[in-house]
């Protein structure tokens, strides 16, 4: 339990450092953060297919590939919905907003409530793999999303600043999406431990979320400012320095 809650602190605390990292550097070039958003999602992809929906194939049985690819459906279907409800952190802001824009309060809590909404189904996802008791593909999970999460943290300060709101506000507010996912986690968790016949379903959902992110949210955004092939290769590196570390943990 001790290991969860340091990682749940951990996946969190990499939006807080990805911010303060925000802070330092205000201006940051768009080729920059899609290396490193492309490098994260390449470390994503093969956690998601690695430590979850491999893994739920195999505790899922003689019926185990259909419930994977349900879980994997419902999972993508579920962040859809949300996408629908609430905007994407893209579509709401980003690192192109001018300084002279002045953006009214509830659209900055509309902002932060959207990057707190896609944050939650992350965290279960880290969560989620602590329950097939395999620590290290547990923690190459968990490494994986934390370091999605430090670009996402380093992108969300500069729409904040510009919209008016103070440092220390916008600080607290980059805290507050990151014990989203602490309390994501710790969602995650107990509920594989509460019943633990969920779990080969769990871990396909949390890995089609995974994809769903991946896909929907991070490749488009990686590709659309002239940086297509080192956003392509670092996304192969991401992947391969997992699936290294599988090897060698696993």
């Amino acid at each position: 339990m001790e290991m969860v809650w340091l990682t749940a602190i951990g996946v969190g605390g990499a939006t807080v450092i990805g911010s303060l990292i925000g802070f330092l550097f205000k201006n940051i070039s768009h080729k920059f953060s899609d290396i490193i958003l492309s490098f994260a999602a390449g470390v994503m992809l093969a956690a998601a297919v690695l430590g979850l929906i491999l893994p739920s194939i195999d505790y899922g049985g003689t019926n185990g590939i259909i419930i994977t690819v349900i879980g994997i459906f419902t999972g993508a279907f579920c962040l859809n919905l949300i996408d629908k409800i609430v905007p994407h952190l893209h579509k709401m802001a980003g690192p192109d907003i001018e300084p002279h824009h002045n953006a009214n309060l509830n659209k900055v809590l509309l902002f932060v409530t959207a990057i707190a909404i896609h944050n939650l189904p992350e965290g279960i996802a880290a969560g989620v793999s602590f329950g097939t008791d395999n620590l290290s593909q547990a923690l190459i999970i968990a490494g994986g999303i934390a370091l999605q999460n430090i670009p996402e943290g380093m992108v969300i300060i500069g729409p904040m600043l510009a919209s008016g709101v103070s440092q220390k506000r916008t600080f607290v507010l980059a805290m507050m999406t990151g014990l989203v996912e602490v309390l994501g986690t710790l969602i995650g968790y107990f509920a594989v431990s509460i019943a633990s016949a969920i779990l080969p379903f769990a871990l396909a959902f949390a890995g089609g979320t995974m994809l769903y992110v991946i896909s929907d949210e991070m490749i488009p955004e990686t590709h659309a400012h002239g940086s297509e092939q080192g956003a392509t290769y670092a996304l192969l590196a991401g992947f391969c320095l997992m699936l290294i570390s599988d090897v060698l943990l696993g």
